[in-house]
């Protein structure tokens, strides 16, 4: 074919193999541009090769065949990518993390967050999720805290741990089974018998705190599997060795609040400890009890507030005991602070909780305990009677009533309570509430042994979801 040439410096060229324009001698491409172009409608209707693409703001982009863009302001485009019907498409490895945003997506087959240990979690960003292989449950950041997503693998299981019993003190741990009702059972034991120690516990581990011995007051902590039972271990060690202290968790930490190592004032310990349930280790300082209560505190927990209720000196009931609750947010440090009060002066109240409310029973103040008041973990406030703890009476012994070390553990639904009296010869016993209804508790079950001065605590209370 004759070739065509127009104007100077052979700015436009047709020859036998194709059309060129800013070239003297057009390739093999059928239409060659040398040089930037503008168009004012382009329509493509075979396939095209893109080395770069923009300008197309707020139109729908369609491609109906494998496309690949890596280069330049490609990144603009603003409408839609519809990949057509049996192609796929695939964001590189080198892809920049967190770069860009999906306003709706539609996954057919399976969604994976990142997953990893809690000291391997991202860096938080409002509506984030994370599968946490330690606490074995998908977390999502609040904008302030990582949360744990209700888990509903646990298995629900009360502990009663350490004592008196007649003849000198025990390191059984037993436990039962909150969902259902029936006898306590054997579980493990402890590092070493105590009496007076606290206990608390997430879905994986439970703690075993201070304690004593005749002469001796223990600083020990000792940890269990909460599944499989067995032979405690030594976890670390608290700042102090005291005995009638209390105890509460979140998933993450447990606490120590208080305790005593004598029956004087003077003897008093106010601090609260805490430690990182799934490590081992001595336990930090957290703060300070802000009142004089520091014996024989009962607390229990929401996700993420504890609350303590009761205590007092450990001698005769009377002015040393304090009707008054106070409260920690469990994720920080300092001291308690005020929320309420309870309608009795006690200690050794028993409380438990689930993730909105606490309950407590009317303890050891010249009397049994008889009554139960709930609070509302939440707010801040009196707790209010809502119910009859009974029966606490054993019937292989009709003297025994409960004379308030009755302890207690929960799931979000039930209350369990231990009486706690020593007894020889007589089998401890159980009795349970639903913690939305309240009213008078019925029987559950009955213990291997009485006790009293146990500690009692559950893998599934209220406080668990927290940090």
């Amino acid at each position: 074919m004759a070739e065509f040439r127009q104007g100077y410096l052979d700015d436009y060229t047709q020859n036998s193999t194709g059309v060129g324009i800013g070239t003297s001698s057009a390739s093999d491409a059928k239409f060659e541009i040398v040089g930037g172009t503008t168009s004012q409608e382009l329509n493509v209707t075979g396939i095209a090769t893109f080395g770069s693409v923009s300008g197309f703001i707020e139109k729908h982009t369609n491609y109906t065949e494998d496309v690949n863009i890596n280069i330049g302001d490609s990144g603009t485009l603003s409408g839609e990518i519809v990949v057509g019907a049996g192609l796929t498409m695939t964001v590189g490895t080198a892809a920049t993390a967190s770069q860009g945003s999906i306003d709706s997506l539609k996954v057919s087959n399976m969604f994976q967050p990142p997953s990893g240990g809690t000291n391997q979690r991202p860096p938080g960003k409002p509506g984030a999720l994370f599968y946490n292989f330690d606490l074995k449950t998908i977390e999502f950041f609040d904008g302030y805290s990582w949360n744990q997503v209700d888990n509903t693998t646990k298995s629900g299981r009360g502990f009663f741990c350490g004592g008196n019993r007649t003849g000198g003190t025990s390191d059984d741990i037993t436990s039962i089974t909150i969902s259902t009702r029936g006898e306590a059972v054997d579980f493990g034991t402890m590092v070493s018998e105590k009496t007076g120690p606290a206990s608390c516990a997430n879905d994986v581990r439970g703690l075993i705190m201070g304690g004593s011995v005749p002469g001796t007051f223990k600083d020990e902590i000792d940890y269990f599997s909460t599944e499989s039972g067995g032979q405690a271990t030594d976890f670390g060690n608290l700042t102090q060795g005291v005995n009638n202290l209390g105890s509460c968790s979140s998933s993450t930490r447990g606490f120590r609040i208080g305790g005593s190592r004598g029956n004087t004032t003077a003897l008093m310990r106010n601090v609260i400890d805490y430690v990182q349930i799934m490590t081992t280790g001595d336990s930090l300082d957290f703060g300070d009890i802000s009142t004089e209560k520091s014996a024989y505190p009962h607390t229990a927990a929401s996700p993420t507030r504890a609350v303590i209720c009761g205590g007092g000196t450990p001698s005769s009931p009377g002015p040393g005991f304090q009707s008054s609750i106070e409260h920690i947010t469990m994720a920080s440090k300092g001291n308690s602070i005020d929320f309420g009060e309870m309608p009795v002066k006690a200690a050794r109240v028993g409380t438990v909780s689930n993730t909105v409310r606490a309950v407590h029973h009317s303890g050891y103040n010249n009397g049994s305990a008889a009554d139960l008041y709930y609070l509302t973990i939440a707010s801040e406030g009196n707790s209010i009677e809502f119910g009859e703890l009974d029966p606490l009476r054993n019937p292989q012994d009709t003297s025994n009533i409960n004379d308030g070390y009755a302890g207690g553990c929960s799931n979000n639904t039930r209350a369990v309570w231990l009486n706690g009296k020593q007894a020889e010869n007589v089998k401890g016993f159980t009795s349970f509430i639903e913690i939305a209804s309240g009213g008078k508790s019925s029987e559950f079950g009955e213990a291997e042994r009485q006790m009293a001065r146990f500690s009692a605590c559950s893998n599934a209370h209220g406080g668990l979801g927290g940090f």
